[in-house]
């Protein structure tokens, strides 16, 4: 099936004054994220896409417009279902603060009995998401081949709760995993099992490119496998 790379969006004005953005309108990159964003091009230069899939908030667009602009033709397709989490009235608000909160221990220690007051549990936000994903492997299989290497920008918790779900990870594991702004991870998804590709990248990226298919249906190679040529 399709392999998904995921980007984390560049660094933004939220993540540089402390504040959980979540879905407030209107939180653009910074100086840097808009950097973050230049290089992508170059780090996925040699890795052919089929389509991006974007969650819809304005970190994420901005995000991707170069990798757009580099790739005419390249189709953009806006996904509600990798938006940010609806973290409900604890959007906008100061992480400092939001330390104190009770529920803060239950977000970082059993995040699957997490829900956001006013907002959606995290167990909603993983579940869109993996279903967004498996959606958009068909589809892209189905209209690019099984070898085709897709981007979809989204957020933090939501990269995260995607590598959990294709590790088989308990939810309750997912703050262990990192995802650094314009980090790439890439999975790649078999009739099997996925397969964890990069996490949380940010160097060359070229050993993404698409390999001939396994005849096997996704076996692992014994020994690890000599990666890339």
């Amino acid at each position: 099936m399709a392999t998904l790379i995921l980007v984390r969006h560049g660094r933004s004005t939220a993540n540089t004054s402390g504040v959980l953005a979540g879905r407030t309108p209107g939180v653009a990159l910074d100086e840097r994220g808009t950097a973050q964003a230049a290089a992508l091009p170059g780090r996925l230069a040699r890795v052919p896409l089929a389509a991006v899939v974007s969650s819809p908030l304005q970190r994420c667009r901005e995000t991707v417009r170069p990798l757009l602009d580099a790739r005419p033709g390249l189709p953009l397709h806006v996904e509600d279902r990798i938006n940010e989490c609806d973290y409900g009235d604890w959007s906008g608000r100061k992480l400092a603060e939001l330390m104190d909160e009770p529920l803060m221990k239950v977000v970082q220690a059993h995040a699957s009995a997490a829900a956001f007051p006013g907002g959606e549990s995290m167990r909603a936000m993983q579940a869109r998401a993996v279903d967004a994903v498996h959606d958009w492997n068909s589809r892209i299989e189905a209209e690019h081949g099984e070898d085709a290497a897709y981007v979809m920008c989204t957020h933090g918790d939501i990269v995260k709760a995607l590598v959990a779900d294709a590790l088989g990870l308990h939810l309750d594991l997912f703050q262990r995993i990192q995802a650094d702004p314009c980090s790439v991870t890439a999975i790649r998804y078999t009739p099997l099992r996925p397969f964890l590709l990069r996490l949380g990248d940010t160097g060359d990226l070229d050993a993404l490119a698409p390999r001939e298919s396994s005849a096997d249906g996704g076996a692992a190679e014994v020994g690890g496998g000599a990666g890339a040529p």
